[in-house]
């Protein structure tokens, strides 16, 4: 017996490159604050397997598909001579395990692109952007989730697989992926180490992670929504945030000015066109206060509201504030509508009275793009700082 190259070091990088993928993404499936972190864990795992399915051709002996796929028969004979404790040690990976590995890059590949179409559906980015709906985005998304789901089964079930033939054959098997070399009888074929093609492939990973970088977090989000200037200072939007803006709406200089002179200009897809006619019906008791807007700024800015209502827009907060709400019913608050309302009960008491909340209709206390309207996920923090002017509109006046 002697110690044997087996992996080589492009397929070691592969291996524990994709683990930290899979793991980071899984660890961030649910938190919209590190969705740009998700996401370039997506892509980047994408990247990993189409290096993969090209060094399964041109790799070492035995990180080629060659060397090692298996039927399902096979796998299944490894599997009952496994129970038997009658199974064969393997150079390479055996039958069980290979069948592991193609179900994890199939259902890699599937998991990264139902996660580019959700992208481009959901939040408007990406290569994808603007062929779903967000209708269609939303079931993108539950297979994106199912698969996502389906691979953690096939990774629980390799780990599982790794740690009974370690211990069957009592052989390392981690660590024989991390130095590539096992114990094997002389003469048994090695593989090359392929040094130089690592090197390329750390590069490229290295390169795309900076890209990132800059595109994602580098930029601060204020500058991005082009609101530098009407934006207080401290309002949490001067400094590098992870988010992805969505595309500018529909803006109107007279709506902006009546509307925000008191409050947030809340964007009119936050609400179906029947509720800014009800609104603006009432206008002279608009909660308390009297508008008293003139003929013509009523006429302007309620065609301004009613073109661009929830029903009228394009954005995931828009159609989903819209689905919610029940036929028949009018609500004149943003924060009376389902969705809000469910989006929002997890949120203690405690953070609804930090000094730079203090009252639910200050949406820009915890969402950077309020002003703009487009209400992303990735772009929603609540402030933790009792210092920041949480405040991004005007001191509040009456719920939404």
């Amino acid at each position: 017996m002697k110690r044997t190259l087996i992996w080589d070091l492009p397929t070691r990088l592969f291996h524990w490159l994709l683990v930290t993928c899979f793991a980071g993404a899984w660890l961030t499936i649910t938190s919209d604050r590190w969705l740009s972190i998700h996401i370039f864990l997506g892509y980047l795992m994408l990247g990993l397997i189409a290096f993969r399915l090209v060094w399964g051709f041109t790799g070492g002996h035995y990180a080629r598909f060659a060397s090692f796929v298996a039927s399902p028969q096979a796998g299944l004979r490894y599997l009952r001579d496994l129970a038997a404790r009658r199974d064969a040690a393997y150079i390479g990976h055996n039958p069980a395990a290979s069948l592991a590995i193609i179900a994890m890059l199939v259902l890699g590949v599937a998991v990264g692109f139902t996660g580019i179409f959700t992208q481009g559906g959901e939040e408007g980015q990406g290569a994808v952007t603007g062929l779903l709906s967000i209708r269609a985005a939303g079931w993108m998304k539950r297979a994106h989730e199912v698969l996502a789901f389906l691979m953690m089964v096939t990774v629980g079930g390799h780990l599982t697989g790794v740690a009974l033939g370690s211990w069957l054959h009592k052989e390392n098997l981690p660590l024989s992926m991390v130095t590539g070399r096992k114990d094997e009888p002389d003469g048994t074929v090695a593989s090359r180490p392929f040094n130089a093609s690592a090197a390329v492939m750390l590069l490229a990973v290295a390169a795309f992670g900076g890209w990132w970088f800059f595109y994602a977090w580098h930029e601060p989000v204020a500058a991005r929504l082009g609101l530098s200037a009407s934006v207080p200072v401290g309002a949490g939007l001067d400094s590098p945030h992870v988010a992805f803006v969505g595309r500018p709406l529909p803006d109107d200089r007279v709506w902006r000015e009546e509307c925000g002179s008191c409050h947030l200009a809340f964007h009119p897809n936050l609400l179906p066109a029947r509720s800014w006619r009800l609104i603006m019906t009432g206008q002279a008791d608009h909660f308390g206060t009297d508008l008293a807007l003139d003929a013509q700024t009523t006429v302007g800015v309620l065609a301004f509201l009613v073109r661009n209502a929830a029903e009228n827009s394009s954005t995931e907060a828009a159609f989903k504030i819209n689905r919610s709400i029940p036929n028949g019913v009018t609500p004149l608050r943003i924060t009376e509508t389902p969705y809000w309302v469910g989006k929002h009960s997890d949120i203690s008491a405690a953070d609804w009275q930090l000094p730079p909340v203090k009252s639910k209709n200050n949406c820009a206390a915890c969402h950077l793009d309020a002003v703009a309207g487009t209400f992303e996920d990735a772009a929603m923090r609540i402030p933790r700082d009792t210092t920041a002017a949480g405040a991004a509109s005007a001191t509040p006046s009456g719920g939404r």
